[in-house]
């Protein structure tokens, strides 16, 4: 066993169970710890933080007193309504009603989820985006160094490893959730160094936050997406975990909809990596534009991220390497990249951007490169119409585009991100079976759950959506913790 805290005797009272230490078993534990209920969290990972802790845009809210403006009503319920798309719209009633619960809930939650973070963990999120898809500027994130995801992460866990009720166990792979009749009563998992056939039994209420299964390349992603086979990720390998709860009676839903990001960094020293850093949406939402190779744009920028991967999979070339992979020139301007200076700063550290000028990207000068800027340029200043009817522009500042006009470079392409489907689960984060009951003692957050976003997700939702269900899930594990489990005083 190994972890970032010390056991504590007050363990021994049947703790509550957090699988997975992303944002979404973070937010959960810190609601049970709220509560005086006892948490053991489990990761098969050795360091916590999932995939949370890359995560680099923001986190969505609607409205807040961070945005420009609080007049947004109902936009953000609205835009994820567009962005879920056909999985909401064909759906059968109560199927489509419990998906509107469900973006109802994350939207209207969001300005809470928002200030739960900033007022009570002390976590800057002042600075507001529009990413791709959004009709507003609602993705929030700090203004220092660290990416939001990491400034989110390391907070929440290190305000949980100083409490005497928390416990963290690293590399405690989940093998089996228990089930007695109706209820979900604890886990069984393995921890190194032990016989590979021995597992530790874990008994308590369980909340499962384990991500989803884009990093699954030859497993579940194989079996529901095989066309997406050889395409980089941003995902480390690992299983996905919904097959876990399906052998205790959980549902899965939209296990086909898989979000390929547009912009994963090309990294010049291995350019066929398997694992790719991803090129955050916060890059094109203050400013950045994408460009092929003869120096052309091809989409708007800001459409939502399948808008944007399908028109690149079918304007650019794809390239001859082991993994499936295209590559555009992501561009910032240095009002953009000002803007982003902390993200800047550690994407060029890695060699995956660069600092140079206009001309020397065309092949003969300045030429086609210099127009599509400038025509850019012109849209961003108000001149004219953008051609390809872009309307937000972030902090892109350069007016007159000369060919020593400063600009910061990066290779794209698109990368398996997200997995939009998992197991069912309803407002109040409880995990349904195939009959739409509810299964007693199991809640469930984050990217592990399907339903909620249909088709597509919008960048800063998946931050949002583990704080909102993650907090959810918390308080509701924390109330049946107390009415069946021995607690402490």
């Amino acid at each position: 066993m190994s972890g970032l805290s010390t056991p504590s005797a007050l363990l021994q009272a049947s703790p509550a169970i957090v699988v997975g230490s992303g944002l979404a078993g973070l937010s959960a534990a810190s609601q049970l710890i709220f509560h005086h209920v006892p948490v053991v969290m489990l990761d098969r990972a050795p360091k916590p933080g999932g995939n949370s802790i890359k995560a680099s845009s923001g986190i969505n809210g609607a409205p807040t007193r961070f945005q420009p403006c609080d007049t947004e009503d109902t936009a953000f319920y609205t835009d994820t309504v567009v962005s879920a798309g056909r999985p909401l719209s064909s759906s059968t009633s109560t199927e489509r009603l419990r998906r509107e619960q469900l973006i109802a809930t994350l939207t209207q939650s969001s300005p809470s989820a928002v200030y739960w973070l900033t007022d009570d963990n002390a976590i800057d999120l002042s600075k507001v985006a529009q990413l791709g898809g959004h009709s507003h500027p609602r993705t929030h994130r700090g203004a220092g160094k660290k990416p939001p995801g990491s400034a989110i992460i390391t907070t929440l866990l290190d305000s949980l490893t100083r409490d005497p009720l928390f416990e963290l166990r690293t590399q405690a792979k989940v093998t089996k959730v228990l089930r007695e009749a109706d209820e979900v009563t604890g886990v069984e998992y393995k921890s190194p160094g032990t016989d590979p056939n021995a597992t530790t039994r874990l008994s308590g209420p369980v909340v499962f936050a384990t991500g989803g299964f884009a990093g699954d390349a030859q497993g579940m992603m194989m079996r529901y997406r095989p066309d997406l086979a050889g395409l980089p990720s941003t995902n480390d390998a690992r299983e996905g975990s919904q097959p876990l709860l399906e052998q205790v009676g959980a549902a899965v839903v939209d296990m086909d909809q898989v979000q390929v990001h547009p912009t994963g960094f090309v990294d010049p020293a291995d350019p066929a990596a398997p694992v790719k850093f991803l090129a955050a949406e916060a890059l094109r939402g203050e400013g950045g534009i994408l460009l092929l190779e003869d120096g052309k744009r091809f989409a708007n920028e800001l459409g939502n991220r399948e808008q944007v991967t399908n028109a690149l999979m079918k304007a650019a070339s794809r390239l001859e390497t082991p993994t499936r992979q295209w590559e555009v020139t992501l561009l910032l301007d240095e009002g953009a990249a000002t803007a982003l200076a902390a993200h800047l700063e550690f994407y060029v550290w890695k060699g995956l951007m660069r600092k140079t000028t206009v001309g020397e990207l065309g092949k003969t000068g300045c030429q086609t490169v210099c127009q599509t800027v400038q025509e850019y340029a012109d849209a961003a200043a108000g001149r004219t119409e953008d051609a390809f009817g872009r309307k937000a522009f972030g902090n892109w500042s350069l007016g007159d585009v000369q060919s020593d006009s400063v600009v910061y470079v990066g290779k794209v392409t698109p990368v398996t991100h997200f997995t939009m489907g998992g197991v069912v689960f309803n407002e109040y984060s409880q995990v349904l079976d195939q009959s739409g009951g509810v299964i007693r003692g199991l809640w469930a957050a984050g990217e592990v759950t399907g339903g909620l976003h249909g088709q597509n997700r919008l960048g800063g939702s998946s931050l949002l959506e583990c704080v909102v269900f993650g907090r959810i899930a918390g308080n509701a594990a924390a109330a049946f913790h107390q009415k069946h489990y021995k607690t402490v005083p």
